[in-house]
């Protein structure tokens, strides 16, 4: 298995969370222990950065060959400050990943964190940093693409990758400024609203500016890659059709769109019946492993892709060879991996 969606939580930034003001950050609890405090409770220090040889360790049970890191989401904080602060932050997260691909060779690949305060100095950063071994690409912030407006202001980067055929992982998140969460942590279901119904729909919103539209037709060498299965679509695309020939008969329908798109998907913290809607959906070649960089996500998924109905062939690509094809070229990655 390749693990294209593996988040990480960087120790370089520790300093940076004990002079913050506002979650996350770093604080001593009333025990005096120091703690890292978010929005959704607080951990030791010993256990809220990523440790490499434990995550080797795991990705070694499960039969992990290659994993392509990306800032959690939590952490994704430094891209929002203003340049002079974020752009120091992001260059020492990417030079440390850059670090790690390169202390394990073909073990990990990696996504740049980006200053997205300024849209010129982000996309400087993402050309400095596909310079570095192991960093093939970026990851980048859904409500980057919501609409064909929104997706206009992110032509710089989408240029520079291009030009480097980097790979865009487009991830549900603000942009610097934006309201986020959308739902108040005092509504009911608030996480579920948030880390699911609102993920969802704007993940659906972002494939139909990628797939219905005309963007990407100027960056042919940019692979994309949305999580999730690129949220609703493959549930909701029998209505668009539907909707699509009552109202503009004359018009593509949206199926046909969305399977001739070049977007790739992820089946992350998806289960089997979801995963075969997408493959009837998109295809087998449009979709690649993730797993939120946890054991516990990596189990959900190759229990997912086990249950579901669908060929061998088919689980393999998912498995491995569309991430492997899409990787061979940008990064050195391992062999497939049996589980220990």
């Amino acid at each position: 298995m390749i693990d294209m969606h593996a988040h990480w939580r960087p120790a370089e930034l520790t300093e940076a969370l004990r002079e913050r003001a506002r979650e996350p950050r770093i604080v001593r609890n009333a025990a005096g222990m120091e703690v890292l405090k978010t929005r959704v409770g607080e951990e030791p220090l010993s256990k809220a950065f990523d440790d490499v040889a434990f995550h080797v360790r795991r990705m070694d049970r499960q039969g992990v060959s290659t994993s392509v890191l990306s800032l959690l989401g939590s952490f994704c904080w430094i891209e929002s400050q203003p340049l002079e602060v974020s752009l120091p932050l992001c260059r020492t997260v990417n030079d440390r990943l850059s670090a790690i691909c390169q202390e394990h060779p073909g073990r990990f690949a990696a996504f740049a964190a980006l200053p997205l305060a300024d849209v010129s100095a982000a996309a400087a950063e993402l050309d400095r940093v596909m310079k570095l071994p192991g960093i093939v690409g970026t990851q980048v912030p859904g409500n980057g693409f919501v609409t064909r407006k929104d997706a206009e202001a992110m032509r710089p980067l989408m240029e520079v990758a291009n030009r480097h055929k980097a790979i865009v992982f487009i991830h549900y998140g603000p942009r610097p400024g934006d309201v986020f969460p959308k739902v108040p942590a005092e509504t009911d279901n608030a996480r579920r609203r948030n880390g699911t119904l609102d993920m969802q729909a704007s993940l659906s919103s972002v494939m139909v500016t990628l797939c219905l539209t005309d963007y990407l037709d100027a960056y042919p060498d940019a692979p994309v890659v949305v999580h999730n299965l690129g949220g609703n679509i493959p549930y909701e695309v029998e209505r668009m059709d539907h909707r699509s020939l009552l109202d503009t008969p004359n018009e593509e329908l949206p199926s046909a769109r969305f399977r001739r798109a070049k977007v790739m998907v992820d089946c992350n913290s998806f289960g089997a019946r979801a995963i075969e809607a997408a493959v009837a959906l998109y295809g087998a070649d449009r979709i690649v492993c993730g797993t939120d960089g946890s054991e516990f996500g990596c189990d959900w998924t190759l229990k997912a892709l086990a249950d579901a109905r669908i060929g061998e062939d088919e689980r393999q690509k998912i498995l491995y060879r569309n991430a492997a094809a899409m990787l061979a070229e940008r990064a050195q990655i391992a062999p497939q991996r049996v589980a220990a």
